[in-house]
């Protein structure tokens, strides 16, 4: 289980244009990492969206957002394409990513149990130490939860 003060775990992943990210891509800069269950989805949608409006505040903020998801490259790039969302989102189908980061798990939906995506959003300092996890995500208003 990942706590605020933990280094965060290293993470390789492949974005919509097939295009390798790292975790130390991000040395020396803030970076939002948010998980996510499906692309197009309502809550999905809502989630991705505010933050594209905000983008320009965590931007004059240092901050980098990267979304990550089970999607393939294809769905994410129309994904983007459709909501215009100007930051990258990484392809996760062997659940690596979402494994070291502890947003892979027991869902319950409808009486019914099973293994899915955990909606939870990381925030990581300059020196890749996580700073804030959230958990309680508020899909309309995640970027108050954030920066306020």
């Amino acid at each position: 289980m990942l706590n605020k003060g933990d280094k965060a775990p290293d993470f390789k992943g492949v974005d919509q244009d097939g295009k390798e990210i790292t975790l130390k891509d991000f040395k020396g800069k803030k970076l939002v990492l948010y998980f996510y269950p499906k692309d197009n989805t309502p809550g999905c949608t809502a989630e991705a969206c505010d933050l594209r409006d905000n983008y320009s505040r965590f931007e004059s903020m240092g901050y980098k957002i990267v979304g990550v998801s089970k999607d393939s490259e294809k769905s994410h790039k129309g994904f983007i394409e459709k909501h215009h969302l100007p930051f990258p989102l990484l392809s996760d189908k062997e659940a690596v990513i979402l494994k070291a980061y502890d947003a892979w798990g027991r869902k319950k939906f409808m009486g019914r149990e099973y293994d899915g995506i955990i909606r939870k959003t990381f925030v990581i300092d300059e020196e890749g130490v996580i700073i804030d996890i959230i958990e309680k995500v508020d899909t309309k208003a995640h970027s108050k939860q954030i920066i306020g």
